[in-house]
C-alpha cells in the first residue's frame, strides 16, 4: 500500500471543515485511503457503487444519512446528487467538523447544483494518480523550493527510467502490472468502465460510441492547444456535440486541460488551453505508444514528457505549502512557456519549460525572458527542466534542473 502525500491535508480539513469530500479519477485510490481514515474515525462506511445502498440513498436521503450515524464516510457520492441537500440541512443544525468524509469520481465544481448546496461547508481536495515521490516513498516539495529560489542536493538522477516513468503512469493497479499485454489490458478495461458508467451517468445517456475515439484522438495531441474546429473536422463531431463530450470527459477526470495564462500586459496572448489527459500512462496507452516506441519518435515523446511534468506539478500543488494556480504561456508572436506557476496570496510567478535532451542553450531559455520582461517584478524564476544529469545557472533567476528534481530532491 502506498503512502498519500494529501494525507496530512485531509487530516487537516477533517479537523476544522463539516464536509471534506475527496475528488479525483476512479483507480486513483480514494477509496483505499477513505475506508482506513474511517476505521480510525470510527465512521460509519457506505459506497453508492453498490445499488441496493444508491436506492435507500435515492429515496430517503435524510434517513439514510441518520441511520448511518454521527460521522459518515460516502464513497461516490455524486451518484445521489439528492444527498447534498440532506447534508447541508444536517450540518447546518450541527457544524462539527469531520462528520462527513466524502468521495467522488466525477469533478463537482463542474455540477453546479451539488457545488452549490454546500458551498461554505464543504472543502474539496483532489486525489491524483500517483506521484513520483509517492512511489517511491517520499513527499515532494518542488514546489516550494522553486519559489524559495533553493534546490538542496540531488538525489542521483535515474534518466534511464524516465520514459519508463512515462509511459507507466501513476494509477495504483496499472504501475503494478507487468508492461505490455497485462497493462493494456487494465488501461483497456478501465476505459470502458468509465465511459460506460460514470460518463453515461453524467450524461444521462445510454451510450457515447464516438468517445473512445475522442480520447484517442486527444492523446495524440497531449502537450499541443486545444483546436476546437481542427478536433471537430478530424473527428467528425459537430462542434456543440464535441464541447459536450469534451466536457464530459473533463468531468470525469480523463482529460485534464491546462487553462492559458493571461492578464493586463498591454500585448496579445493565446487563451486556447492544451490539451492534458490526466495521467501519461493513460496517454500513451491511448496513442498507442509504449516505452518501446517512445525511444522512436523523440516528437511525441517530448510531448507526453510536458504532460508527464503538469501532471506532477499538478499533484505537488495539492500538498504544497505554496498555494499555486498551473497555466501555460503563449504570445500572438510565439513565445511560450510551458507551464507557469502563480502564487495565488503572492502573485508571484515561476515559470517552467520542459525540454526532451540532455543538452540545454541560452536560446532555450527566450520564452522564459519574455515572460520575465512581461512580469517584471511578479517573475521569481525561470527554470527548464531537462533530461541531463546537472544543474546550471543560465544568469539572473534563470537556471536548468534535470526532470528528476521534481521528485529526487533530498531534504
Amino acid at each position: 500500500m502506498y503512502t498519500r502525500n494529501i494525507e496530512s491535508e485531509l487530516r487537516e480539513a477533517l479537523a476544522d471543515t463539516p464536509v471534506i469530500l475527496l475528488n479525483g479519477a476512479r483507480q486513483t485510490g480514494k477509496s483505499t485511503l477513505v475506508t482506513r481514515l474511517a476505521e480510525q474515525m470510527n465512521a460509519s462506511y457506505a459506497t453508492l457503487d453498490d445499488a441496493t445502498t444508491l436506492a435507500a440513498a435515492t429515496s430517503d436521503p435524510i434517513g439514510f444519512l441518520k441511520g448511518l450515524g454521527q460521522t459518515v464516510a460516502i464513497d461516490e457520492a455524486q451518484k445521489a446528487p439528492a444527498l447534498f441537500p440532506a447534508i447541508k440541512m444536517l450540518v447546518d443544525a450541527d457544524r462539527r467538523p469531520g462528520r462527513f468524509l466524502l468521495t467522488g469520481s466525477a469533478d463537482v465544481q463542474m455540477l453546479p447544483k451539488v457545488s452549490e448546496s454546500l458551498a461554505g461547508r464543504m472543502q474539496i481536495i483532489t486525489l491524483w494518480p500517483l506521484s513520483q515521490g509517492e512511489l517511491f516513498g517520499h513527499k515532494e516539495h518542488f514546489i516550494d523550493r522553486v519559489f524559495n529560489s533553493e534546490m538542496p542536493g540531488l538525489i542521483e538522477a535515474d534518466t534511464n527510467d524516465l520514459m519508463a516513468c512515462v509511459s507507466k503512469g501513476g494509477y495504483p493497479e496499472a504501475v503494478q502490472r507487468v508492461e505490455g499485454k497485462r497493462r493494456d489490458a487494465w488501461y483497456g478495461a478501465y476505459i470502458t468502465a468509465i465511459l460506460q458508467r460514470d460518463v453515461r451517468d453524467l450524461a444521462n445517456i445510454e451510450g457515447l460510441t464516438e468517445m473512445p475515439r475522442l480520447l484517442s484522438l486527444l492523446a495524440t495531441r497531449v502537450g499541443g492547444l486545444l483546436n476546437m474546429s481542427e478536433l471537430s473536422r478530424t473527428s467528425g463531431i459537430p462542434h456543440t456535440t464535441l464541447k459536450r463530450y469534451l466536457a464530459l470527459l473533463e468531468a470525469s477526470f480523463l482529460m485534464q486541460p491546462l487553462p492559458a495564462w493571461h492578464t493586463h500586459l498591454g500585448k496579445r496572448l493565446v487563451k486556447s488551453a492544451k490539451i492534458h489527459l490526466v495521467d501519461t500512462g493513460l496517454a500513451a496507452h491511448l496513442s498507442g505508444h509504449p516505452r518501446s516506441r517512445l525511444a522512436t519518435d523523440p516528437t511525441f515523446f517530448g510531448h507526453l514528457l510536458e504532460s508527464f511534468v503538469v501532471g506532477e506539478l499538478r499533484k505537488q500543488a495539492t500538498w504544497s505549502e505554496t498555494r499555486v494556480g498551473i497555466y501555460h504561456y503563449r504570445t500572438a508572436t510565439g513565445q511560450e512557456v510551458d507551464v507557469v506557476l502563480e502564487n495565488g496570496a503572492a502573485g508571484s510567478l515561476v515559470g517552467i519549460e520542459v525540454k526532451a535532451s540532455a543538452t540545454v542553450t541560452n536560446k532555450d531559455f527566450s520564452g522564459l525572458r519574455a515572460l520575465s520582461e512581461d512580469t517584471g517584478d511578479r517573475f521569481k524564476q525561470g527554470v527548464i527542466l531537462y533530461t541531463g544529469e546537472q544543474t546550471v545557472s543560465f544568469g539572473k533567476n534563470m537556471v536548468a534542473f534535470p526532470i528528476s528534481s521534481l521528485w529526487r530532491v533530498l531534504d
